[in-house]
């Protein structure tokens, strides 16, 4: 549904939004300067052009483009809504460039861009601009440092992106919320209620309760109660996909593992698409502070790691599309096909499965109906958020639980911690226990389970215990529970391709494929004399590969689905260079 927003007033501002925020001691990286003589070294990387005094340049939610370069003149950039909200960001004078980092890959800004009297700039392509980021080492890191740093301040100011429209509490509002949020992308939020630019949407589109939350587009269209697809190609997250082109690799997932391999396939010249269904980062992008990945002595958390790896990635030219949900896996022709859910595919010399898992539910009868209404399956901001100084009930004994219990104990006022082992030991790493043990508001409950889910429409509103060894009962007036019980491998969707997978569903690769089929072959009362050569990553069928959590026998930690993803990356070389000149 493509509508078009009534016409409302705008509001200006002229305040100056890093001046407040935690961005100002960065400033000079944000905003840098560059020299008469870097300038001359952009120079070859682009264009000049003359723009008059008042033309847009640059239009939030249309324009895509790579950098701008001021010569002489400035440039005026302002915050803009789709509202027709508008609020003062900066001046690029000579010296200063514009761009943030949707910008590497061409995708649409997220600001408008003026000319403040006649304006000389260096126009530079995303094309261009990526190949000057490597090119120029030491200027690109600059660049690539002050691209992060705006996205940060557009996060953190609420500027620019989609306005979402809706009562407060709405599920499906917090849906999206947690999908732009899970991508970094800036939004604003509007209750009808407390908003009077809100209630005048409201007014002029009559919205039933199916059609919440309305949602303005950058380019000023509204839709109704989009899903996540129809937000990514509003958004420009998610491209329009040639069907003809043929890729090097196609890479389902962008976990840590897939991104590791976008980026080290990337940076070595082949051509790279990866399809993620949801967020890039994965399970991992909701770990809240990662304290034993090697290099980072005081901690990252998911979020901050996955982001770095998805600006690497765009950095060598990979085409990141979310959300791209892969759901069949076309093996009996060549080039290897990718089909959406809509039909269309996608073709790729080489496929690299870095699919994951699906959270696991517990047996409860009622669970979906709390989905997003008081039940989650990972702890973000949005969701800490909802839980001040309220308890809340989380339930798992991983490293995920673990880092979810440490986080949200610094917003909840208590959180039951609920296992149906005897302790922590066999499951979590020691340092987490140890910061779990030494937290006063996290409670730990042995041989225990939830048994049990009360609420009414709004939301959860109890939660039912059981302890397995007295089988008494306890109800829990909360209105929060994490589940963090583990996943199911995502391989249901690869059953047409025939990928041999283990009996809980897991990829075999290597030579546990090789073994599987010299078993199978024995109990046929066939051993063969020597089975084919498979690479360790490479699946049952050529050309396919499983990296991470997917794969069966894998190290379920983040480190190692990194290094699976870069090594994958040799053996899809390898497997490139020997095919036979007809498929090449």
């Amino acid at each position: 549904m493509r509508l078009t927003a009534p016409e409302l007033v705008p509001e200006a501002s002229k305040q100056d939004p890093v001046a407040n925020s935690s961005l100002e001691s960065r400033r000079h990286q944000m905003f840098p300067t560059l020299t008469e003589q870097e300038m001359h070294r952009l120079a070859r990387f682009g264009t000049v052009r003359t723009y008059g005094n008042g033309v847009r340049i640059l239009e939030a939610g249309h324009t895509s483009f790579g950098m701008l370069v001021t010569l002489k003149g400035s440039i005026v950039i302002c915050r803009y809504d789709g509202l027709g909200n508008t609020s003062f960001i900066t001046e690029h004078g000579p010296g200063h460039f514009t761009a943030e980092v949707s910008q590497l890959a061409g995708r649409p800004s997220l600001v408008n861009a003026t000319a403040n009297g006649e304006t000389e700039v260096i126009v530079i392509s995303p094309e261009n601009l990526r190949a000057l980021v490597i090119a120029e080492a030491e200027l690109g890191e600059r660049i690539v440092r002050a691209l992060i740093l705006r996205r940060m301040g557009l996060l953190e100011i609420n500027s620019g992106g989609p306005v979402l429209v809706a009562p407060a509490g709405n599920d499906r509002l917090f849906y999206l919320q947690s999908f732009l949020t899970s991508n970094a992308y800036p939004h604003t939020i509007l209750d009808p209620k407390t908003d009077a630019q809100a209630r005048t949407l409201c007014e002029y589109y009559q919205p039933t309760a199916e059609d919440w939350p309305l949602v303005v587009c950058p380019d000023g269209s509204v839709k109704k109660n989009p899903g996540n697809a129809e937000m990514g190609r509003c958004l420009g997250l998610l491209p329009d996909l040639d069907p003809e082109k043929v890729w090097d690799v196609i890479v389902v997932g962008a976990g840590p593992a897939g991104l590791a391999t976008a980026v080290y396939a990337g940076s070595e010249g082949l051509s790279v698409l990866a399809l993620e269904q949801r967020a890039y980062g994965g399970q991992a992008a909701a770990s809240a502070r990662i304290e034993n990945y090697l290099g980072f002595p005081t901690g990252i958390s998911g979020s901050a790691l996955a982001g770095r790896a998805y600006v690497q990635a765009q950095k060598f030219g990979v085409e990141v599309a979310i959300p791209a949900h892969a759901a069949r896996l076309i093996c009996d022709t060549y080039p290897l096909r990718v089909e959406f859910e809509d039909g269309t595919q996608v073709q790729g010399r080489s496929v690299v499965l870095s699919c994951g898992a699906r959270y696991r539910r517990p047996p409860l009868a009622n669970i979906k109906q709390f989905e997003g209404k008081g039940i989650y399956y990972w702890a973000s901001r949005i969701e800490a958020n909802l839980c001040k100084t309220e308890e809340v009930i989380l339930v798992g004994a991983g490293n995920s639980a673990g880092q979810a219990a440490v986080f949200l104990s610094s917003h909840a006022s208590k959180v039951h911690m609920v296992i149906r082992g005897d302790g922590l030991k066999a499951t979590m790493s020691t340092y987490l226990i140890d910061r779990i043990k030494a937290t006063p508001n996290i409670v730990l409950h042995t041989h225990e389970e939830v048994v049990g889910l009360e609420g009414d429409e709004e939301g959860l509103k109890q939660v039912r215990v059981r302890n397995n060894r007295s089988l008494g009962e306890k109800v829990y007036d909360v209105c929060r529970l994490f589940l963090f019980i583990g996943a199911d491998p995502n391989t249901d969707w690869l059953s047409d391709c025939g990928v041999d997978v283990d009996p809980q569903g897991f990829i075999r690769t290597g030579f546990d494929v090789t073994k599987a089929q010299c078993k199978a072959n024995f109990a046929k009362g066939v051993y063969p004399a020597d089975m084919p050569d498979r690479a360790a990553l490479e699946t049952s069928v050529p050309g396919v590969f499983a990296i991470g959590d997917v794969r069966a026998g894998s190290t379920k930690r983040v480190a190692a689905g990194v290094g699976e993803g870069a090594a994958v990356v040799s053996q899809i070389h390898s497997f490139l260079a020997n095919l036979p000149l007809t498929v090449k």
